[in-house]
């Protein structure tokens, strides 16, 4: 199996698993005398199952992450961190752009003036770059990802 596909079976548990909390949390109590639409021990039994799934998927995944060279140096893992802090980095130079951009207006002279104390067009161009460069990571990571066999 690639690294893809597991990645995307990992998704899918989690979503599965999501899904049953909400079946249990809605069949976790009934009116007396009524039965619940699901049985919670039946729906327990499969959380269990999908929960040691989950888990071995996402061993799997993180020791091939961790073995899996990345062109440029470093592994996947090393890669998902750097795509990590790029994604920190541009929405914090994003919000500052965004933040020191809006301009609030005056009505009399005896009000607030506010003004940028930074150079608006120059952080959204560092923001802009960032996320270029986490769009250009994460695609080279997307193609390791369904080029490597997960590992056992």
């Amino acid at each position: 199996m690639k690294l893809a596909e597991a990645l995307i079976l990992r998704a899918d548990c989690q979503k599965r698993i999501a899904q049953l909390k909400s079946r249990l949390l809605t069949n976790a109590k009934v009116q007396e005398g009524d039965k619940p639409a699901e049985t919670p021990q039946e729906l327990i039994a499969e959380l269990g199952r999908v929960s040691t799934e989950l888990l071995d998927l996402i061993k799997r995944i993180n020791r091939t992450n961790s073995v899996t060279a990345f062109a440029g140096g470093g592994t996947i893992s090393d890669a998902l961190a750097e795509r990590d802090v790029l994604a920190l980095q541009r929405a914090a130079y994003a919000e500052l752009a965004q933040t020191a951009a809006i301009s609030h207006g005056r009505f009399t002279r005896s009000e607030v003036k506010y003004i940028s104390t930074i150079n608006v067009a120059e952080i959204q161009k560092r923001a802009d770059e960032l996320a270029k460069n986490y769009r250009d990571l994460d695609a080279r990571v997307q193609e390791l990802n369904w080029q490597t066999e997960l590992v056992e």
